[in-house]
């Protein structure tokens, strides 16, 4: 009987490692690309239980186990040491060249305004981020960063997607827009060096595939292509940041790399899971900070918890593109683009289903 359950275990995780492969929206599809590692973990278990298991079912167990296995870790080797690194480190100096950026997500109900404020004055980067910042945060947030970061877009919102940035650098043109859902805003600026040079932020937090909050992926996947389209069409120095709600090996953000041509800069480094920050053994990264090809790496790290599901990442990018041809740069195909004008436009003309 045992065994026979290890099968049927074995094969469940065959089972959702394929479903996950499907290029359909549902939402119960989509959510199955989060847990790889864990999924990847499990396999490993039943690998070891099936060596105890009796036959035809032991069989069944390694056989699924072992394609889980590979399946999975075929798609998160790239996030991890393992792996060469997609953008390359920064050399020494060139600090004026250089640009650090904090994100939290700062969950709405949480009130530990006080923690987060302490790591930015300890830290102090150019330009900081907030997600789910509603007006109480932004009156918190005001009073700590006001003086040193004066440079300010805020969109406080009580329906967990408000966003607001401060900056120490000049922000040239800062615009909110709302690119395929009118109570979900972007924020899309120049960002002005100590060199003098200019690069352009994309700040960005659709919608989550979930039953609480949208059925589909679609409103997801269209906004992220959305801006992927934007900076394939202006290939200009580019970062994109914020909490994507969605995982870096996904079908939908490895297409919006290849689109826009952005690099991962934890590609060959580490997953830097941030979400779920109370549960180690259910955490995934969902918030991302993806560069053009005329950046290096100085620095990146998970900061320490705040009070939120999510915990911040402090990343430091290097302006340099006469380093630009290091960078293995991802192109998609004309299919590709294809796909992506075609979920564009779906997204723009669908009403969400909730």
């Amino acid at each position: 009987m045992l065994s026979i359950l290890l099968a049927v275990v074995a094969i469940v995780l065959l089972a959702v490692t394929l479903v996950a492969r499907s290029p359909l929206t549902w939402w119960w599809i989509r959510v199955c690309e989060f847990p790889r590692l864990q999924l990847a973990a499990l396999a490993v278990v039943t690998i070891l239980l099936s060596l105890l298991a009796t036959p035809p079912w032991s069989w069944v167990a390694l056989a699924s186990s072992l394609a889980t296995l590979i399946l999975q870790m075929a798609r998160i080797l790239p996030w991890t040491p393992l792996w060469p690194v997609q953008v390359q480190r920064a050399e020494p100096g060139q600090s004026d060249r250089c640009l650090t950026l904090l994100i939290a997500n700062v969950l709405t109900p949480n009130r530990n305004a006080e923690t987060l404020t302490r790591l930015i004055h300890e830290h102090r980067p150019d330009l900081v981020l907030t997600l789910e910042s509603d007006a109480w945060w932004q009156a918190q947030l005001d009073t700590a960063l006001n003086e040193e970061w004066p440079q300010a877009v805020r969109v406080p919102l009580d329906n967990l997607y408000g966003m607001h940035l401060y900056s120490r650098r000049p922000l040239l043109d800062p615009e909110v827009q709302w690119l395929i859902q009118d109570d979900i805003p972007s924020i899309h600026t120049g960002v002005t060096l100590p060199s003098g040079d200019t690069v352009r932020l994309h700040a960005v937090h659709p919608r989550p595939p979930a039953p609480n909050e949208s059925e589909e992926s679609l409103w997801r996947d269209a906004e992220l292509l959305l801006v992927g389209k934007a900076i394939h069409e202006n290939p200009v120095p580019t970062l994109v940041a914020g909490d994507l709600n969605d995982v870096a090996w996904s079908r939908t953000t490895r297409l919006f790399c290849r689109v826009s041509g952005m690099l991962d800069p934890r590609r060959g480094r580490g997953m830097f899971s941030t979400f779920h920050a109370s549960y180690p053994l259910l955490r995934w990264p969902l918030d991302h900070v993806f560069t053009s090809e005329h950046f290096t790496l100085k620095a990146m790290q998970r900061l320490p918890h705040i009070g939120s599901d999510h915990f911040p990442m402090l990343v430091t990018l290097c302006y340099r593109p006469s380093r630009a041809d290091e960078h293995e740069t991802p192109e998609a195909d004309g299919e590709e683009h294809h796909d992506a004008r075609e979920t564009i436009e779906e997204g723009k003309e669908r009403d969400q289903e909730t």
